[in-house]
């Protein structure tokens, strides 16, 4: 072979390996184990990422009214950072009081709700919705919320203990 070709192959070989890596490889290195979920609150979407940083799955989403990191009850924002899902909860018929004078919602987390270890707070996770106009917008207390169909489409795709990454919102 042609050392001038050999030569080329070489030096193109970790390009062309950097190229063939997933759309979310970056992010491997934060899991345990694949598939594991990316949250992009910025572009309202939701990616389920398999081992090779390759996107399976993709839906919208809406997130917290209030933008920046979940700090403490009642402030309207979502968490950031990389979390586990510790509990896959049947919500069928789980009222919810979202203080807009409607009083409580039936079924207001949809049909799943898979709870985060989010250190200080019990009550946040990705579920389904009865409001499912608000897809793509800002308008939950702290939680990611999907239609119905996709959480349930998740829930069948996941695990306990898989890794949900958060991404940070860009400052406003």
């Amino acid at each position: 072979m042609n050392k001038r070709i050999l030569l080329l192959a070489l030096l193109l070989l970790p390009a062309l390996s950097a190229g063939a890596q997933g759309r979310f490889a970056k992010y491997l290195h934060r899991v345990d184990e694949a598939p594991f979920i990316l949250i992009d609150k910025q572009a309202f979407k939701l990616w389920l990422v398999d081992g090779r940083g390759e996107p399976v799955k993709e839906y919208g989403i809406s997130c917290a009214v209030n933008y920046g990191q979940k700090q403490r009850r009642g402030d309207h924002k979502t968490p950031e950072g990389t979390f586990k899902i510790n509990q896959l909860l049947n919500s069928r018929g789980i009222p919810h009081d979202f203080g807009d004078g409607k009083g409580p919602i039936p079924d207001a987390y949809g049909p799943w709700f898979l709870r985060l270890d989010v250190p200080g707070f019990r009550d946040i996770g990705i579920h389904g919705t009865p409001f499912p106009e608000s897809i793509g917008t800002r308008a939950t207390e702290g939680c990611i919320r999907l239609r119905n169909e996709d959480i349930t489409d998740l829930k069948g795709r996941v695990k306990l203990g898989t890794t949900v990454i958060i991404l940070p919102d860009i400052s406003h």
